[in-house]
């Protein structure tokens, strides 16, 4: 696919790619401009769970959220993914009831509801190009692009994320689907 650049797409690691941060990735692009643009790889869970990351949120004692590596930048830095019908305040929009924070009151507002406590995704780090960097990347190749989708990001297996895409874009690439990680492992 060719999405324009911009939020709310995602970024699909060409076969290519051969950068051990990206190979491989899912990234949601969360913001996009002249600043450059900002993301997380929504693909690459991580062994941590919720609960050692925040102890200090006790309603998130007896989660089994795992939290996931959301790129190279600040991977001390925990930011969050809430899907929800209305925007909680102090998030970022990024497409269709998605939203991006790092509030913990908004985090137990969440995990309260009854009906949404699994409608969030807790990322260590960030995934972010300076200004120009992304379109070069784009230019060699190394990335893909297509209108983000919640319910992969939700409600997938998120280990076959990056395969399943690929399957699903044709032949051309679906190839490439069960491709591992380390090609001279095939």
């Amino acid at each position: 696919m060719n999405t324009p650049l911009g939020k709310g797409i995602f970024l699909v690691a060409t076969p290519s790619l051969r950068d051990p941060n990206f190979r491989q990735t899912v990234v949601l692009l969360c913001e996009y401009g002249t600043e450059g643009a900002l993301g997380v790889v929504v693909n690459r869970p991580t062994e941590m769970n919720i609960t050692e990351v925040l102890p200090q949120v006790p309603i998130l004692e007896g989660q089994s959220h795992m939290v996931f590596s959301g790129g190279p930048v600040q991977q001390n830095h925990l930011l969050v993914l809430y899907k929800t019908p209305e925007g909680p305040e102090n998030t970022h929009h990024v497409f269709d009831g998605v939203y991006l924070g790092g509030n913990m009151e908004i985090l137990e507002e969440i995990v309260k509801n009854p009906f949404s406590p699994d409608n969030f995704r807790a990322f260590m780090g960030y995934s972010g190009w300076a200004p120009g960097q992304l379109e070069a990347e784009m230019e060699t190749g190394s990335w893909l692009t297509l209108p983000a989708d919640s319910s992969f990001m939700f409600d997938r297996e998120h280990t076959r994320l990056w395969g399943d895409i690929l399957r699903s874009l044709g032949n051309q690439y679906e190839m490439y689907g069960d491709m591992p990680v380390d090609p001279n492992m095939n």
